[in-house]
């Protein structure tokens, strides 16, 4: 891959760019997007000082449970208040449609060297009930695809590296698995010239691998009696989703998670959407991740770069708060509902690539 200059080119050439997770092709292109359809009523809003503060180490398990039922809402408010409908509208009006504003996208990108980064799950494909069905669409792996030709472009996900690739299955990407802890370049058969192959660019947790497996095995053996619970190993951390068990024995499972840790102090626990994520206490996450491709690439100084991330979790706001600190770059959160964000713009869900194309 070279680090030639990429200008996007002029609306009526059109590229085959998607900005709606599978990065819609309106973002380039001068076909108007279809309006976005309303939101379902009611939403909820989370202040991460107020999340932190529930989930100190030592703090109490109904906290944990009272922040899952925050950001993992099992059901949607039948009705919606005039105030929850003034405070939406002030949301969008702050994160605007990325497919409304993609004229102003575009004119903000002209010249510049746009590098992709894309999350999975929640925005690449839909959060289901089974992890290891998470599948993206034909439609939507092309979208990748053709952003791939175009622009460097890169997957960060809490998925292991092998998993995601091999719901990708696109050999011309970065691959950033472990939220960041795993990254490889494109496959050697990918690259233009044999100088650009990097293979595995970046493994910082390595000496954690022994304990994050002996924890997964305890886990699995501590977790079975709680119907739907579901322990994933991605390598270099281990999630334990809730998305298929009951509401009422979320408190449970937490305190099951939470004992195991209590043997293994450079562990750390998190929580993403549905998702209870087990993490090496190192300072690495999405936003390292981001500024590490970009060094690679060589784009770290550059004032001609142009970084796109999209994502939909509380794991992504480590991403957009690095773009919003470099004051370069555009954050695009996945989200039906309002919530705090350092994104510039909002996307409703991964499925609205497909109703533009």
């Amino acid at each position: 891959m070279t680090n030639q200059n990429v200008v996007v080119p002029n609306a009526r050439k059109g590229v085959d760019i998607t900005i709606a997770m599978a990065l819609s092709k309106s973002l380039f292109s001068p076909v108007v997007p279809k309006p976005l359809p309303a939101a379902p009523g009611g939403y909820f809003t989370i202040s991460r000082k107020m999340f932190a503060k529930k989930t100190e180490t030592g703090g109490k398990t109904n906290s944990w449970a009272d922040s899952m039922r925050d950001s993992s809402p099992t059901r949607v408010k039948s009705t919606t208040s005039l105030s929850e409908i003034e405070e939406k509208n002030t949301w969008i009006v702050n994160h605007p449609s990325a497919l409304n504003m993609f004229e102003q996208i575009v004119n903000g990108s002209k010249g510049k060297q746009i590098v992709m980064f894309l999350d999975y799950d929640g925005t690449l494909s839909p959060i289901v009930e089974d992890p290891d069905r998470a599948f993206m669409t034909n439609e939507m792996r092309e979208a990748v695809r053709d952003v791939a030709r175009y622009f460097p472009t890169a997957i960060v996900t809490g998925r292991c590296r092998d998993k995601v690739y091999s719901f990708v299955r696109l050999a011309g990407l970065y691959y950033a698995g472990s939220h960041g802890m795993d990254i490889k370049g494109p496959s050697k058969n990918c690259c233009r010239n044999i100088k650009d192959y990097q293979g595995v660019l970046f493994q910082p947790a390595s000496e954690f691998l022994p304990m994050i497996d002996e924890v997964y095995n305890v886990l699995l053996e501590r977790t079975k009696h709680i119907p739907g619970a579901r322990v994933e190993d991605n390598k270099f951390c281990i999630s334990v989703h809730f998305r298929c068990v009951e509401e009422k024995m979320w408190a449970a499972l937490v305190e099951q998670v939470r004992s195991v840790l209590k043997g293994y102090p450079k562990l750390r626990l998190t929580q993403g959407r549905k998702v209870l994520e087990i993490r090496p206490t190192i300072k690495w996450d999405k936003g390292k991740a981001l500024e590490f491709l970009l060094e690679s690439l060589g784009y770290a100084n550059s004032t001609d770069v142009l970084p796109v991330y999209i994502g939909d979790d509380r794991t992504d706001e480590d991403a957009f708060k690095v773009l919003r600190n470099r004051g370069q770059g555009l954050g695009i959160l996945v989200s039906k509902v309002p919530k705090e964000t350092n994104a510039s713009y909002s996307l409703q869900e991964p499925t609205e690539a497909s109703s533009v194309i």
